[in-house]
This record gives C-alpha cells, structure tokens and sequence, in this order.
C-alpha cells in the first residue's frame, strides 16, 4: 500500500479523502493546507508515494505544493483536487511525472480509480 501526504484546507472533504485512502489500506499523513503539508514532509514524515491535494489553497497552493515536492522527491505520484477544470489543467501541464486529476465534487469511487491509475 501506498504512503500519502493529504492537503486539503476543506475539513469536510480531507476527512473524507482521509477515510477513503485510510479504508483502501493505505498510510495517510493529513495536512490542512500547503505550508503544513510541506512542514509533514521536511520533518520526517516522508518520504510519500502519492501526494493528494486541493489546487485552491490559501498560502501554498497544491500546485506550488506539488512542485516542491517533487524537487525533494523525484518519483512523487500526484492527484489534483479542485472545484476548477481549469486549475486541473494548469497543474497537468505544470507539473512533471505522474498526474491525475479530478474534479470536485466527485465519488468514493472516483477518488479510489485516480487513485488506482497513479500506484498501479
């Protein structure tokens, strides 16, 4: 099973993100925005197979997150989050490696499929 870093600045919806990867077996570090996450990761929470962020952050966004991820940690599978096609287009064409999207709000199953997709 995979470890994930989970960035969403919505309770709602990380706890549901959480939950589901939680369920699917997987270990999950959660992260209520950009500069936390980044915190989780520089202070010996990582190193992560997947992170899974929301493009719309205040502060960090996802993208920007993903970035700097992915400098420390080539390799790193990343699934987008946003309300916003356009955000998730911006972040496929930014961001190098392994990118899937999804749109919000989407399904348990959905999020399980993307998920699916990136780890193989």
């Amino acid at each position: 099973m995979a470890r994930i870093l989970l960035a969403d600045d919505d309770g709602m919806v990380r706890d549901l993100v959480e939950r589901v990867l939680t369920a699917g077996g997987h270990t999950v570090r959660v992260a209520q925005d950009g500069q936390e996450a980044l915190g989780l990761a520089d202070n010996g929470g990582g190193p992560f197979d997947v992170l899974v962020t929301d493009v719309h952050m205040p502060g960090i966004d996802g993208i920007t997150l993903a970035k700097t991820l992915a400098a420390k940690q080539p390799g790193l599978k990343v699934l987008l989050l946003s309300g916003f096609p356009e955000q998730l287009q911006r972040g496929k064409a930014e961001l190098p490696g392994r990118v899937e999207t999804l749109t919000k709000p989407c399904s348990v199953e959905d999020l399980r499929a993307r998920l699916a997709a990136l780890i193989g």
